[in-house]
Order: structure tokens, then C-alpha cells, then sequence
């Protein structure tokens, strides 16, 4: 490190540490620090150890029961460097099976930890792999068959950042925890009794997990100080089911500068930021007029997700910056990104996304009876078709004389690509490995979001819902969005991928893929 970048870090850490002492007259008495997670390389036999456990966490009033990695809940921070293999020793101490995925990662399929890659309570799992990729921020969380909305909600959930020459060569905030900011935005809902209030139901399978309590790294509306300058923000969509639309309460300008797979060609200016379940992007904020603001989030129009309180702009953390002047720089141009090669002759699959009417029409009502209008997330649901049934002359009010109520209706296997649920024991096709193919991905006739992941790649985006990406949208990518409409990738797999360990293709809202919206592909 440069002499000069060091005396600066010192002085910011000094700060930092300092805080508590004096933040009475810098932060709010009554907001809790961002906590930020710990950073941790691998150690000199090129090893890191994790371990799956409970614990209790206070989230506000509630004192509930928690998951984590090497802690009480979420995990932490990973950097691995580019070309150096590296051993992850996992151990599970829950009393249920789990997985670890590594998700966003360009690594073979065994191991990639998708719902094969089971660690048995009281077992270790190692994997060992190097990552090829350009610099970039992942994360890694369970892909447990038919629990991992479960296993995430309970708060399993942790970065990796992967770094290469060309991201030190950039004057970008590189400072952990000081100017360069984790920030992991989830939602949860607790019981009277104080616990996670999850569930997996017809409710929660037709639209996903949602909760009405807000948290920023497992903290309700937490606050951060910054030196003055550029501030590096790297956000991951940690939700279950929730799409976020985030922006300065100030309207000041984010700067993306990396999308899921790395950086982009040159930063994109936008004032607001919409990022789907899984997504993550990195992005720049100028503080250097020493105002404070908070990040929020905006009202979004997905159904569910419009419920109080997010039916207004509701804030995810406060940014105050110091005196303390940054160091950082916004460059022009970031990476080149290679041109995208000619779409002839390329190997094509499509993929139709569904859900099967039933479920549609008992998701719709519970959803109706429990929140009202307001859940339908402004669409008019009495006039869309789902699935291959119109809902246009139902009643979805006077629906309660069918009363499946679960029983003699599988909803565990309703949602489904290709007219199939998920089926672990057989792939749906094979690629071949270092072959670019182009996927389409079609949401017609469901008007649900999809998050759709593709594991094993980074990929393009040729459209995205019937339409070119968005320019903070056309660098690399794992997730792309598919609403009632279609998308187009562009893939390409450069590691193997067996029967026993298929790569995974899924809609990323997690009660989606835990009822079947998955396949498993091999290479």
C-alpha cells in the first residue's frame, strides 16, 4: 500500500474507532452503527473454514432465533483473488441438512453447491476451486431443495469479493467497512412471539416471502459515517421475494460502476436503482458537500410487495459524512467489455416460465383476504391471463367453496419451466462446455416476476423483458428479469458440470424455486 493511501486509512480507522466516544455529536443516539461484516482471506495453507450455526439476534423489539456463518446471523465478507485456488472447509452445525452456493461464481458443478451438494448435520463438506472471473461481488448462501427460502429468511446469507490487477489499478474507495460499504437489504416478519414468521404456503408460493421490517446487514435503519469524497456502496438484494428500488433521499446521483459479474465499460449516472432478488451492484456516491442523507427505498409494482409500509419511500440506512476528506476517485472508463459475438448458428433453448392456475387463483385469494387491494401491486388482476387460465370472468372473492386448503393440491410442485417442476435426478438437456448458446426466457402469460439465474456463467443480456438492457444492465450478469414478457441471454460454460452435480437455472424468488421453477442442466 502506498504510503500516502496508508496515512489516510489510519486516520480514517482511527476515526472510526473513535466514534463511539464522540458520535453524539455526529450520528443520531438512536439509530445502531451499520455493522459490517468481518473481511476474511484465506490463510496460509490457502484455507477458510465456515461454520453453519444458530443463534439469537435482537432485531428491534424481537429477540428471535437466527442463523449465520461464523456467527449468529448472515456470514462474512470472503476475498479471494483471481487465478489463487482456494479451500473452503464448511461445517454445518444446524440439526437440518444445508447447502452452500456459490452464487455468481464461474466454478465447476461440484463445486458450485447447488441442492446436491448436501452437508448433513454435523458434517463438513470441502471444496476447492479458483476463481478465473474479473473482479467482482458475489455471495453465497443455501440452495437447499424446498428450503432455501427457509434457510435464507433464518439469515443464511455472505459476500465474496473477488479481486483482480485491474481493480487495483483503479483510485476506486477501497477502505472495508470505511468507504467501501457492504450493504445486504432483506426483509422479515416476526411472530407474536418474537420469532422469524417464516412459511411456506399457497400464499407465499404464488408470490413469495415477505416480511414489513427493513434490514440493512441484519440492522433496522442503521447509520454509517464516511470520509468526505466518493463512497463506494456494494449493494446485494438479499430479499426472498422482493424486488427493491433504491435512491439518495436527496436525489443525489448513484454511479453504478459493477453489475452481478463485474465492472462495467464506464460508471452509468442514474438516480434511481432497481435491483431484483439476488442481484448485486456496486456503485459510487459523491459526499464531498458533507451532507447527510439516507438511502431508500422506493415503492415498487410487484404484486405483494406494495403493502405498508412500503408503500412509501422508506429509508435502508443514513450516510453522514466527516470532515475527513476522502482519498478516492470516479475513473471515466472502468473494463472493456469484449463485443459480443455474431448470433448465427448459435445453439438455441427457450424456456417457458408458469405457474399452475390453481395455485395462481388460491395464491391471489389469500393474498386479497389477508392485505386487500392494495397487495395486487396496482395490476388489475381480474383481466390477466396466468398460466393457460384467464382470470377474467373468476370471482376471486366467492373462491372459498374450493377450499383445497392445501390438501389433494400439490402446490410444493406448481410452479414450473417448460410445463415441468423441478426434478432432481434429471437434467433437462446438456450444453457443451466453451459454447456460446442463446437463451430465451418467457414470462408470457404470467404476470409474476421472475428473477431468472442461470448458475455456472456470467452472461449477457441481448433483451431484457422485450426490450434492450438498460445501460448499468449490459455488462455481466447471472440474473435477468423476466415479467410477462421475454428475455434474451447471451451464455457461455467453461467448466463441467455432472448429473450428480447439475448446474441449476431458477427464478431467484426463493418460494418460486423452492416449489419447483428450476432446472438442472449439465455441461
Amino acid at each position: 500500500m502506498q504510503r500516502r493511501e496508508f496515512i489516510k486509512l489510519a486516520t480514517a480507522v482511527g476515526v472510526a474507532s473513535a466514534l463511539p466516544l464522540w458520535s453524539r455529536g455526529v450520528l443520531a443516539a438512536d439509530r445502531p452503527a451499520l455493522p459490517v461484516p468481518n473481511l476474511l482471506t484465506a490463510d496460509s495453507r490457502s484455507r477458510i473454514a465456515l461454520t453453519v450455526q444458530s443463534g439469537k439476534t435482537q432485531f428491534g423489539p424481537h429477540n428471535a432465533a437466527t442463523w449465520g456463518y461464523n456467527g449468529n446471523l448472515l456470514g462474512p465478507a470472503l476475498q479471494l483473488q483471481q487465478g489463487k485456488a482456494v479451500t473452503v472447509d464448511i461445517h454445518n452445525q444446524l440439526s437440518e441438512e444445508t447447502t452452500v452456493h456459490w452464487h455468481g461464481l464461474d466454478i465447476p458443478g461440484e463445486v458450485d453447491g447447488g441442492p446436491q451438494g448436501v452437508i448433513k448435520p454435523g458434517a463438513t463438506r470441502t471444496v476447492t476451486f479458483t476463481p478465473t472471473q474479473q473482479a467482482a461481488t458475489c455471495w453465497f448462501h443455501p440452495h437447499q431443495h424446498g428450503k432455501t427460502g427457509h434457510q435464507v429468511a433464518m439469515g443464511l446469507a455472505g459476500l465474496v469479493l473477488i479481486e483482480d490487477p485491474q481493480i487495483h489499478k483503479l483510485l476506486l474507495p477501497k477502505q472495508w467497512g470505511i468507504d467501501d460499504v457492504p450493504v445486504i437489504i432483506q426483509d422479515k416478519r416476526f411472530s407474536a412471539d418474537g420469532e422469524i414468521d417464516y412459511q411456506l404456503d399457497v400464499m407465499s408460493a404464488a408470490v413469495g416471502w415477505f416480511g414489513d421490517t427493513l434490514l440493512t446487514n441484519g440492522a433496522i435503519y442503521p447509520q454509517h459515517a464516511v470520509p468526505k469524497g466518493w463512497l463506494r456502496l456494494r449493494l446485494l438484494n438479499g430479499c426472498n421475494a422482493r424486488s427493491l428500488n433504491l435512491a439518495a433521499s436527496d436525489n443525489r446521483p448513484l454511479y453504478v460502476i459493477a453489475s452481478d459479474g463485474g465492472l462495467l465499460a464506464e460508471p452509468v449516472k442514474v438516480t434511481e436503482l432497481p435491483m431484483l432478488m439476488g442481484e448485486r451492484f456496486e456503485v459510487l456516491v459523491d459526499t464531498s458537500d458533507g451532507k447527510a442523507f439516507d438511502l431508500v427505498m422506493l415503492p415498487v409494482n410487484q404484486m405483494g410487495m406494495a403493502v405498508a409500509p412500503f408503500d412509501k419511500a422508506h429509508p435502508v440506512m443514513r450516510i453522514q459524512p466527516l470532515a475527513i476528506p476522502g482519498s478516492a476517485e470516479l475513473p471515466d472508463s472502468l473494463a472493456s467489455l469484449p463485443v459480443l459475438p455474431s448470433l448465427d448458428g448459435l445453439t438455441q433453448r427457450k424456456f417457458q416460465l408458469s405457474m399452475d392456475p390453481m395455485l395462481d387463483m388460491m395464491g391471489m385469494q389469500a393474498l386479497m383476504k389477508k392485505y386487500g387491494k392494495q397487495a395486487m401491486g396496482g395490476m388489475d388482476h381480474g383481466s390477466m391471463g396466468h398460466g393457460d387460465m384467464k382470470m377474467g370472468n373468476m370471482d376471486h372473492g366467492s373462491m372459498g367453496h374450493m377450499n383445497h386448503g392445501g390438501k389433494g393440491f400439490d402446490f410444493h410442485n406448481a410452479n414450473m419451466i417448460n410445463g415441468q417442476a423441478f426434478d432432481m435426478n434429471q437434467p433437462m438437456f446438456a450444453a457443451s462446455r466453451g459454447q456460446f448458446e442463446r437463451w430465451t426466457i418467457s414470462g408470457e402469460g404470467d404476470m409474476m416476476l421472475h428473477p431468472f439465474h442461470i448458475h455456472g456463467t456470467q452472461f449477457r443480456i441481448l433483451s431484457e423483458n422485450g426490450k434492450p438492457p438498460a445501460a448499468h444492465r449490459a455488462g455481466w450478469k447471472d440474473t435477468v428479469r423476466v415479467e410477462g414478457a421475454v428475455s434474451e441471454v447471451l451464455v457461455k460454460f467453461d467448466h463441467e458440470a455432472a448429473k450428480e452435480h447439475m448446474y441449476m437455472a431458477h427464478c431467484h424468488l426463493l418460494e418460486h424455486e423452492d416449489t419447483g421453477m428450476m432446472l438442472g442442466f449439465t455441461v
